[in-house]
């Protein structure tokens, strides 16, 4: 993400010991720490806790539409509306965080978001909040999101040993491990003291620390050449700049493989993120929710760890073959029963594939994408993997509400058939989606295992990425 050094641990005193304690796991082969992985952890430290603060937001928002609305399409309209627009915008991002200081792109970014939850809380105590409202501005915060993600990223890839990328990437699924566990359970409780207002408070106290942390750091940039825009023109140039991460793709068909299998897996976790709430609502309360969604979560903070601690399979891609088949199985038992315990172990499991998963996606694509176009590869690696994210998001809804709760209520079509494994009743309809895309998940990947390409890809592909230490700039 610079041309200055990061400063050295002795110049922070209090909070170097902590970076010691931690940066041993990331030392080199003669023992001595790299200098940028203090830079790096400082930056982990503030996003973490600016992302348990802007997760609190959001949970605590989403109750609030869910319960002022009751309707689940309207409830996944919050959703969409938080990751659309930082997928139609994610290509234009790519260009500039290859050109731009990749920090000050992560400081402006979390800046117009903090200005965005200011807006939010004066509309909530103003009394003129609406789903509309809400809608509008987590699409804007959602463009700045796409800014930040893919610096952040592409950051990373400079400031860490090749060696440790794998920990590196597991860390930063810890970061939204941490988010997830801690997020539901302190919003709930929240929510009956202070409320949304009080929430927002906390999530700018916490969005203020992370960039108190980018602002004391500095970290590498690449540097790349100018392109001749008095020959082709400035729109022409442009143009090839934001398609540049399609045509990188398409050439290499192991990793075009690769993404699209990842966004028909997208596809899936949409239906989850969108149905997990009214779910969970169907057979406990709020207060339940929020221990469920807390306990469950911790899967993702210990899937992480294993990945720290473990690194993973020389074959990053077996990886993702092996935890997309259990991911699979754990969808159908999530949806069998409406028993808060069998709920809780199937999400806890799920969450923990998750980040196993995008560890080793993530690894693939640093390991084998040039960091100098990186940003451009990422933005459009985000665009087409996340695509189907928002069309999960449009359809679910309406096929809960219109088809699958009607077809499994106690007077529906399937109650006297598929009622009897599954039971019927609220929440029944979307247990059986449930099952359905654990099915489908399995059958997505074998297919996707049987393609040589992506099964091989990586004795395929070239490695751009020295073998060395951090890439001198």
């Amino acid at each position: 993400m610079l041309k200055n050094n990061p400063p050295e641990l002795k110049e922070q005193p209090r909070f170097g010991l902590s970076l010691f304690r931690w940066t041993k796991y990331f030392s080199n082969q003669e023992g001595e720490i790299t200098q940028s992985m203090s830079a790096f952890i400082l930056i982990w430290v503030g996003q973490v806790l600016s992302l348990v603060g802007s997760r609190m937001t959001t949970f605590a928002l989403s109750i609030w539409v869910y319960q002022h609305t009751n309707s689940i399409t309207q409830f996944t309209l919050l959703i969409l509306s938080t990751s659309l627009p930082g997928i139609i915008i994610s290509p234009i991002a790519g260009v500039f965080v290859d050109r731009w200081s990749r920090r000050w792109i992560m400081i402006i970014s979390d800046f117009c978001a903090g200005l965005c939850t200011l807006t939010i809380a004066w509309l909530f105590v103003s009394g003129n909040l609406e789903v509309w409202s809400l809608c509008l501005i987590s699409a804007i915060s959602s463009g700045c999101s796409a800014f930040q993600g893919l610096a952040y990223s592409s950051a990373t890839t400079l400031l860490v040993p090749k060696e440790q990328l794998g920990r590196a990437s597991s860390m930063t699924q810890i970061r939204l491990a941490i988010a997830e566990i801690l997020s539901p359970a302190i919003a709930t409780a929240l929510l009956a003291t202070v409320q949304i207002p009080g929430i927002v408070v906390i999530d700018l106290a916490t969005l203020c620390f992370a960039l108190i942390c980018l602002l004391l750091v500095n970290f590498p940039e690449v540097q790349i050449a100018e392109t001749n825009t008095e020959e082709i023109g400035f729109l022409s140039s442009f143009w090839q700049e934001v398609t540049f991460g399609w045509n990188y793709l398409i050439e290499r068909p192991g990793l075009i493989g690769l993404v699209i299998f990842i966004a028909i897996s997208n596809f899936l976790i949409g239906f989850d993120e969108a149905l997990t709430t009214p779910l969970v609502l169907s057979f406990t309360s709020v207060q339940g929710l929020g221990t469920i969604s807390s306990i469950a979560c911790s899967g993702m903070l210990v899937g992480s760890l294993i990945m720290i601690f473990w690194g993973g399979l020389k074959r990053q891609i077996n990886i993702i073959f092996f935890s997309m088949f259990f991911l699979g199985l754990f969808y159908v038992l999530a949806g069998l029963r409406p028993l808060p315990i069998l709920f809780t172990i199937s999400d806890f499991f799920i969450f923990l594939m998750v980040p196993i998963i995008n560890g080793a996606i993530q690894v693939i694509f640093q390991k084998q994408v040039a960091p100098e176009v990186q940003g451009r590869v990422f933005a459009f690696r985000s665009a087409v993997s996340q695509g189907f994210l928002p069309l999960s998001y449009l359809i679910a809804g309406p096929l809960a509400d219109r088809v699958f709760e009607p077809l499994m209520a106690a007077d529906g079509l399937g109650a006297a058939s598929i009622g009897k494994f599954i039971g019927v009743g609220t929440g029944r309809g979307i247990g059986l989606m449930f099952v359905i895309m654990g099915i489908f998940s399995i059958l997505v990947t074998f297919i996707a295992y049987l393609y040589p390409h992506l099964r091989q890809m990586e004795d395929e592909l070239p490695n751009p990425i020295p073998e060395k230490d951090v890439l001198k700039v």
